[in-house]
């Protein structure tokens, strides 16, 4: 540490230095005047810690948050004056002189100590000084301590870290792409990795057993307040001669252990093994492929039920429906019908159970008498219950039947706190149907093995098949996304096929794959949690911008360095570029 601005930083200041005489070196972040005497709030990385200063000569020229070093003698503090608030609370400065080392030449647009209350953009522009907010910098620092938390944990189990390129072929799949022009090849393009999906099964068939990374992704795509306009990180790694329970293990301990570690005081975290829910579970039993298991409700089919009853509205439709035993208060039925229709539902309907087990509600009339008893058998009823009934086509009833029991679940204080409740969700649909075009494409990751090999893809419809992908949801969030690679290029060549890409399509595309599956590739396997998403869960954050040092705002832009930015004609000639005029 420079001895020339400070002799220590400011947390290694103790009570054991009472009396000496020491230099130390920070940000001003408040200077209260007491009438005789003034106090300096000094900050550093570390700590903040008191100045006493009695002469006001020193105080001349000293604003807010300019960088000083301060030498004085160390001193206790009297006894109703401690502060336990913070490290040095026992223990002060008294100045005998202040060095200006960085100077404010400016008016602050906002004090770091109350940057988060400051408008967004503001804060984006300077965000230098927006890091200087204690939280703010502690979620860096938290960011930090979790990567390298997660770099020990991999080596420690086997896995070697290895960097890809970051300078890549544009592939069709996921998003689009951010495209970089060749300076030397006209007309050509490098693309920025969405992921490095390529590079890592390559490893594989280079014999790497245990890979792993922390890999940055780019993708063009809008802005969520879960996702990133530009990059992101992840915790990207694959195995050889690994399954799907094995990868499953690994991604078990590995969340498992940081949650553990950086969880808040008190929270509790799914211990192994997790849970494992099919996707079609998933969407029948919570409305989602992102089940949130804090959550203790659970959704019910009844569409068989109602075809035999009189109710024209749920008459050919699935029903679904969400039962819970909870009190409710006055005009319960009403808000939670209001917050239906916002939705886009058509309406709600609801049956409540008596202590005697008959049936009250507006839909109890529709349901022959005959039939009551099996329906409250069906449907699991006793006193107490209200069960709420929702009836659409397949896809809109599950995904309403989902938001009513997220809605239940938080109206009716349900959903367990100060917990981290890890699943699985697999089997997903390798296919799915374009809604406009009517052609067939892959639903997520196009390398994945289909369930039942090459004899699903020639014997199944496409929509039935299954494939070996799977996500890590904690708390109703998408945490990570994996699967089983398809490392047979006749399965790859037929899988493709079906979405409608050529031999020469996938060669053209992925070749450097096909040709390393002809030469012995491994089976292989792999996820990729996201280390946004964990920062976000850890802290509680709803904002990835809140867990990102530099991020871009909902735009896609970077106030603070003017990114994207102009360049000059001679830039746009040497790759190649010209700029279109859309007016013309």
């Amino acid at each position: 540490m420079s001895k020339n601005y400070r002799d220590v930083a400011l947390d290694r200041v103790s009570e054991a230095d009472t009396g000496r005489m020491m230099r130390i070196a920070g940000w001003v972040e408040n200077i209260r005047d007491h009438g005789g005497v003034s106090f300096i709030d000094l900050r550093d990385m570390y700590a903040v810690m008191q100045v006493v200063i009695r002469d006001d000569g020193l105080l001349k020229g000293i604003r807010k948050e300019q960088a000083v070093s301060v030498r004085g003698m160390v001193r206790r503090r009297d006894a109703q004056t401690y502060n336990p608030k913070i490290p040095t609370g026992t223990i002060e400065l008294e100045a005998m002189e202040i060095q200006i080392l960085g100077d404010v030449y400016r008016s602050l647009p906002f004090e770091p100590v109350s940057s988060r209350s400051v408008r967004e953009d503001v804060r984006l522009k300077y965000r230098f000084l927006d890091l200087r907010n204690k939280k703010v910098k502690d979620m860096v620092l938290l960011r930090s301590k979790v990567i390298s938390y997660l770099r020990r944990k991999m080596e420690h189990m086997g896995f070697v870290e290895i960097q890809t390129p970051v300078l890549c072929a544009s592939s069709p799949e996921g998003a689009r792409d951010f495209l970089v022009p060749s300076r030397r090849h006209k007309g050509r393009f490098y693309a920025l990795p969405q992921a490095p999906q390529q590079y890592k099964q390559l490893l594989m068939a280079a014999g790497f057993d245990r890979y792993f990374q922390i890999a940055p992704c780019f993708r063009d795509e809008d802005a969520r307040a879960d996702r990133s306009p530009g990059e992101f990180y992840q915790l990207d790694f694959e195995m050889c001669f690994a399954d799907e329970k094995e990868v499953f293990a690994v991604g078990e301990e590995v969340l498992t252990s940081v949650f553990e570690q950086f969880a808040p005081a008190g929270y509790r975290v799914t211990k192994a093994p997790w849970p494992v829910i099919s996707y079609a579970q998933a969407m029948a039993e919570f409305g989602t492929d992102k089940p949130d298991l804090r959550n203790p409700l659970r959704i019910m089919d009844l569409t068989d039920f109602f075809q035999k009853c009189t109710f024209r509205p749920f008459l050919g439709k699935t029903v679904r429906a969400v039962k819970v035993h909870a009190e409710m208060s006055k005009g319960f039925h009403g808000k939670l019908l209001a917050f239906a229709t916002s939705t886009g539902m058509g309406g709600l309907g609801y049956l409540e159970v008596l202590e005697d087990g008959s049936l009250k509600g507006p839909v109890d009339k529709y349901i022959p008498a005959e039939y009551k008893a099996e329906f409250r058998s069906l449907a699991g009823l006793s006193g107490g219950d209200t069960i709420f009934l929702i009836a659409d086509k397949k896809e809109r009833a599950e995904y309403f039947a989902g938001r009513i029991r997220t809605e239940l679940g938080e109206r009716l204080g349900l959903t367990e706190k100060n917990s981290f409740r890890f699943c699985f969700v697999n089997d997903f649909p390798m296919y799915e149907k374009d809604p406009e075009s009517k052609t067939i494409g892959f639903t997520h990751n196009p390398f994945s093995m289909p369930r039942g090999g090459l004899d699903a893809l020639r014997t199944k419809d496409p929509l039935d098949v299954l494939a070996y992908q799977y996500d890590v949801v904690c708390n109703g969030v998408e945490l990570s996304s994996g699967a089983v690679r398809n490392h047979d290029p006749q399965i790859m060549l037929k899988a493709f096929e079906l979405a409608g890409y050529d031999k020469e399509a996938l060669k053209t595309k992925f070749g450097a794959l096909y040709e390393a599956f002809q030469f012995g590739a491994p089976p292989h396997a792999g996820m990729a949690p996201g280390i946004e998403r964990m920062l976000m869960l850890l802290r509680g954050e709803e904002n990835i911008r809140e867990v990102t040092a530099f991020p871009m705002n909902g735009n896609g832009e970077d106030p603070m360095c003017g990114a994207p930015g102009s360049v000059t004609m001679r830039q746009l000639r040497e790759i190649h570029v010209k700029i279109r005029d859309e007016t013309v």
